[in-house]
């Protein structure tokens, strides 16, 4: 093994080779990969740095395109999911990486300038402890042995203990654990190895400590007597200023000193995944549990993972013809407006009507439906409001009340253009100083088939001029059907 401070370069055997092949793919699934919403700057001690936002096809700070080397641990599992390709029913090559292999393959593609962090992954091999054991003895290798600063992205092993969850929090940039399915029934029925209780405390207790973390240093104001008083727990007690290392009975564990303070918990958050298309569960049911995990345990992303009928399973719905792509992004879409647009997963879909629509995006499908609540004005609308108006983001929305402060509430539409709303959409929803792009109150028919293209389709003689009742009688539901074919396809 090469020493982290030494000049060499790991050779990767054809063995090692063989494993990284295996293992890569096997780990292709899992889409809880994004930037790490970290900085943290390298120096003479140490290898590596991270930028915020800065990992895995996204673009740093500076600009750079970088990326992890997104690998499991071991594709070995006695877990035998029906959804998952390294189930233990399934007939392939099972492999994995010892931790010295693992943490050598990371420092050297490192080196060669290939990847700039870890994303690490795990089948469960024998027991929940026993890989997390490993993974955590990889970071160790990585964080001491290395002294690599770069960003680490590790999956948390549900079931395992809550030491274990710890100290490997205290290594890594951000955890996860992924929910898989949205609710209890599904994941008995195709997971029946894993419960809803042994998902949702390692993310309470990444959580409690990654508050506690926080608050030490002043960026989380909490009322003393909600938060879980979880910093007696610590490894590294912030209270008592202790500078020993996290203590470890591993042959991998060498002696090291840690200032207090210096290393934080688990600093770019948690996050988890669902699969989406794998059970009966609904997009409201997908996005009520999302808005509870967003409240309850402050995660900083959600992933939906289109799901594909890798093992050709019966019980299992046929991907042949086509994945839930479609249904992905719109989940993705929906998830935007209630971390950034201030909706309510009540206000985007409902148990009457639980689907999100498939032609246009959650956010136009709320305004068609609400229709009574445009148009509003721009001048004197409130942020909130501003913030349900299709064509108008975040951005948007505060240089509109930006701007009104400082020039008595007078803007055009050219003004709107400038600042940024795209007007393509807006038009529909808004009026500026009393006056509005489209001079006639008009129906969803009409404004949904302007916004999929499908003007130059309505028959001759129609025209966006032309009045309510003339429109009522235009039924668009054929075009409508064809979009949606096409969308499909």
């Amino acid at each position: 093994m090469n020493n982290g401070q030494s000049g060499g370069i790991f050779i990767v055997t054809e063995n090692t080779m063989d494993k990284l092949n295996i293992l890569t793919a096997a780990a292709k699934y899992d889409v809880a990969c994004t930037s790490s919403g970290v900085e943290r700057t390298g120096g003479s001690s140490g290898i590596g740095s991270t930028i915020s936002p800065g990992v895995c096809h996204s673009f740093s700070g500076d600009g750079r395109c970088i990326s992890l080397l997104k690998v499991l641990y071991t594709n070995e599992c006695i877990f035998d999911c029906k959804y998952c390709i390294n189930r233990r029913s399934n007939d392939v090559r099972r492999t994995s990486f010892t931790p010295e292999e693992l943490a050598e393959l990371t420092i050297s593609f490192y080196r060669r300038n290939y990847i700039e962090g870890l994303f690490l992954s795990s089948g469960i091999t024998r027991s929940p402890n026993t890989t997390m054991e490993q993974i955590y003895q990889v970071l160790l290798l990585l964080r001491y042995t290395y002294n690599f600063h770069g960003y680490i992205h590790v999956k948390a092993i549900p079931g395992a203990d809550d030491e274990l969850i710890t100290r490997t929090g205290w290594l890594a940039d951000r955890m996860s654990v992924n929910m898989e399915l949205p609710t209890a029934e599904s994941l008995n029925k195709l997971a029946p190895h894993k419960n809803r209780a042994n998902i949702l405390t390692p993310m309470r207790r990444i959580q409690t400590l990654r508050d506690s973390d926080r608050e030490f240093h002043g960026e989380l104001l909490t009322d003393s007597a909600t938060l879980t008083t979880a910093s007696d727990n610590l490894p590294i007690s912030h209270n008592n200023k202790s500078t020993e290392a996290v203590s470890c009975k591993s042959k991998f564990c060498k002696p090291a000193v840690m200032k207090a303070g210096t290393r934080r918990f688990v600093p770019a958050g948690q996050s988890t995944q669902f699969i989406i298309g794998a059970s009966d569960d609904t997009d409201y049911q997908i996005i009520k549990v999302s808005e509870a995990l967003y409240e309850r345990f402050d995660l900083k992303r959600v992933f939906y993972s289109a799901f594909v009928n890798v093992n050709l399973d019966s019980e299992l719905p046929d991907t042949s013809k086509g994945s839930e792509m479609l249904r992905e992004h719109r989940l993705y879409q929906a998830d935007w407006l209630l971390r950034y647009y201030q909706f309510k997963a009540d206000e985007i879909l409902s148990p009457e009507y639980p689907s999100l629509n498939t032609l246009v995006d959650p956010k136009c499908s709320y305004a068609l439906n609400h229709l009574e609540m445009f148009p509003v004005e721009i001048t004197t609308a409130s942020y909130h409001t501003l913030l349900r108006v299709p064509g108008i983001g975040v951005t948007s929305a505060r240089r509109i009340t930006s701007v009104r402060k400082h020039s008595a509430g007078l803007l055009t539409f050219n003004d709107l253009k400038k600042i940024g709303v795209v007007l393509k959409r807006a038009q529909y929803f808004i009026t500026c100083g009393g006056k509005s792009l489209v001079p006639i109150r008009i129906t969803q028919s009409f404004i949904l088939a302007n916004m999929l293209g499908l003007k130059d389709n309505l028959p001759k003689g129609l025209t966006k001029e032309q009045t309510y009742e003339q429109l009522s009688l235009f039924d668009v539901s054929d075009i409508v059907e064809n979009r949606i074919e096409q969308i499909s396809c």
